[in-house]
């Protein structure tokens, strides 16, 4: 548990999003008191392919629409717990010029807000709430709070990807769609570029102990 809750504290600082400390801190109270209770369940990304075959989970796939182009589950539903923010006013547009700069232009990640549909949109696609739901996004954080914000809507059999996509292996999931791997969908901007650079000088040394 110290585990999983540790993820709330060390995701928050990169992900960019219309939330306060005191919202994030309410979240992870909630989180910490629906794991604890039993009313969400952790499964961790090499379980989850059983819970979806043999226990009957429907994979619910929370990021923005950006991060599942690169690389989504195939099945899986999406619903997005954010959403690009479109508000052009002069404090809005100010925010966003201070988001790309601190953090949009390091991750490539856009200015959002919170989905305000996101529990009717669900419903729609999901209209029996007595189904198993397992919640994911990239590193656990966003899906924590969509699995709170639907416990509040009447979802029963709630099950979150514990640390996320990031956290999976490439055999976690039987079938990826998508030009990325999943566990690196998340990642844009200039810290992609920097990722592309360290596999690459991993791939070499590795071809080059092989060598010797």
């Amino acid at each position: 548990m110290a585990i999983q809750l540790k993820l709330f504290h060390t995701t928050f600082s990169t992900t960019p999003h219309r939330f306060s400390t005191t919202q994030t801190n309410a979240v992870s109270g909630r989180a910490q008191r629906l794991l604890q209770s039993g009313a969400v369940r952790p499964v961790l990304p090499k379980e989850a392919a059983s819970a979806m075959k043999s226990e009957g989970y429907i994979l619910l796939d929370i990021r923005p629409e950006w991060e599942r182009e690169k690389a989504r589950v195939s099945g899986s539903l999406h619903v997005p717990l954010f959403v690009e923010d479109m508000d052009n006013g002069p404090l809005t547009l100010l925010k966003k010029w201070v988001h790309f700069g601190y953090i949009g232009l390091w991750t490539g990640q856009n200015f959002t807000m919170i989905n305000p549909d996101f529990v009717q949109q669900v419903e729609v696609k999901v209209p029996d709430k007595e189904s198993k739901l397992l919640v994911a996004c990239g590193e656990g954080l966003r899906s924590m709070m969509a699995a709170s914000k639907l416990h509040e809507g009447g979802y029963s059999n709630l099950g979150w990807l514990a640390g996320g996509f990031t956290r999976s292996k490439d055999d976690d999931f039987s079938g990826v769609e998508g030009p990325e791997k999943l566990q690196y969908a998340t990642i844009g901007g200039v810290s992609y570029y920097f990722l592309k650079i360290i596999i690459l000088l991993q791939a070499v040394g590795k071809r080059g102990a092989k060598t010797f």
